[in-house]
């Protein structure tokens, strides 16, 4: 396989709710695509791996908090019969910025070893502490096409647990190693039909010195800055007088 290298991503993340009211923003952002198999054979200086630096990156941010995060991914998908993902992973994920980090969301492209995508895992923090996945696998995965996963995660007080996510991730190429733009669009439906719709993507380069400084001086608390846009979004809803839904148990299983 050959090594590939981290890419770095500047753009924006999108969000409007279309009932009972709508509401939406948008805020630049910035985002990495790390290719985990390449760093675990040739770690990169421009990626600081479980320490401190102005952006840096944490296995225990991820999964179940372990020192390797590839290997939790490894165990999950073998678990879950994705036995074929023994090509590249490329995580899409905020940086830790001045050692924090929030990730509503983060993504996990894994590939065969012929560069065909066996599955992406989408992984859910929220605010509460909470972390789920939703498994995406089968012969209709591919970019550009949507894929579907029932809601069974509490992210929101102002949306029941209830419904369903529609997922499409689309790159200007075939799959992340052909950088250019990539763009990543989650809808939720509920009963009634849709309800959420929501975007993240942005124009992807080489992980540099020069484009990691000007990215960190862009937003330079960035992650800081994504928890309070939650929290000041959220008072804009109560402000509102939307209804609101008190957090259920977490899910029994962590996966779905």
């Amino acid at each position: 396989m050959t090594q590939a290298r981290p890419l770095i991503g500047v753009g924006r993340i999108w969000h409007k709710r279309l009932r009972p009211m709508q509401h939406s923003f948008q805020y630049r952002s910035y985002f990495w695509l790390l290719p985990m198999r390449s760093l675990r054979a040739e770690p990169s200086s421009l990626v600081r791996r479980n320490r401190w630096g102005l952006m840096a990156f944490h296995d225990r941010d991820h999964g179940d908090g372990r020192e390797d995060a590839l290997a939790w991914l490894d165990e999950l998908l073998l678990g879950a019969g994705v036995t074929d993902a023994t090509g590249e992973v490329w995580l899409h994920s905020c940086p830790r910025v001045l050692g924090y980090v929030f990730n509503p969301v983060s993504f996990w492209y894994a590939h065969r070893a012929d560069g065909s995508l066996a599955a992406v895992l989408v992984e859910v923090n929220n605010t509460f502490g909470q972390r789920h996945a939703y498994l995406l696998n089968g012969p209709e995965l591919g970019w550009g096409q949507e894929m579907q996963a029932s809601k069974v995660f509490h992210v929101s007080p102002f949306c029941a647990v209830e419904g369903r996510y529609r997922f499409r991730f689309s790159f200007s190429g075939d799959g992340p190693q052909a950088r250019g733009r990539t763009l990543v669009r989650i809808d939720h439906d509920d009963a009634t039909g849709p309800l959420l719709q929501t975007s993240v993507g942005g124009q992807l380069q080489p992980l540099t010195r020069s484009h990691k400084l000007r990215a960190f001086f862009s937003a330079p608390l960035m992650s800081f800055g994504v928890i309070a846009r939650i929290h000041w979004q959220a008072l804009r809803l109560v402000l509102k007088r939307l209804p609101f839904y008190r957090q259920p148990p977490a899910p029994e299983r962590f996966l779905t």
